[in-house]
């Protein structure tokens, strides 16, 4: 979990990246989020986005924004592993994606945010030996694209 912030103005006033990867399947959303939402906004992002789709997480590695993290173990009740320059947890996993999505994304913009997900989530990962599409569904997707 980690944020992409400083992204330009669009009408919604949404100027950041929100990451959350699942660290077994290694699939990725990319929500568009404001710099200045409330803890709860962002909870409330993070419940209907993520937990809706995948469940209570076991544990949340968090790089930065700890108290979102907090807020959310709040609500749904959950142990938080945290990664600090002395602990790094995250394995350089998130650093990783989001040089990605800094490569995919300046040309798509928001518009076509959707479909950057998606194409990570479809593309081959080596260390996977498949896409994240098919380590959580087990089976390949769907589309005139894959």
């Amino acid at each position: 979990m980690d944020f992409v912030p400083g992204l330009p103005l669009n009408p919604s006033k949404k100027n950041s990246v929100w990451v959350i990867i699942d660290r077994l399947t290694k699939s990725a959303h990319f929500l568009l989020v404001r710099t200045d939402n409330s803890l709860e906004k962002l909870v409330e992002l993070y419940i209907s986005k993520i937990v809706c789709l995948y469940g209570i997480p076991t544990f949340i590695v968090g790089k930065v924004y700890i108290n979102v993290c907090e807020a959310t173990v709040k609500i749904i009740r959950n142990q938080l592993r945290f990664s600090t320059a002395f602990h790094p947890q995250l394995d350089g996993q998130s650093e990783r994606v989001i040089q990605k999505l800094y490569d995919r994304f300046w040309a798509a913009l928001r518009k076509y945010l959707p479909l950057v997900e998606f194409e990570y989530n479809n593309s081959h990962h080596a260390n996977l030996e498949m896409s994240p599409f098919e380590a959580l569904y087990k089976r390949r997707c769907r589309s005139p694209t894959c």
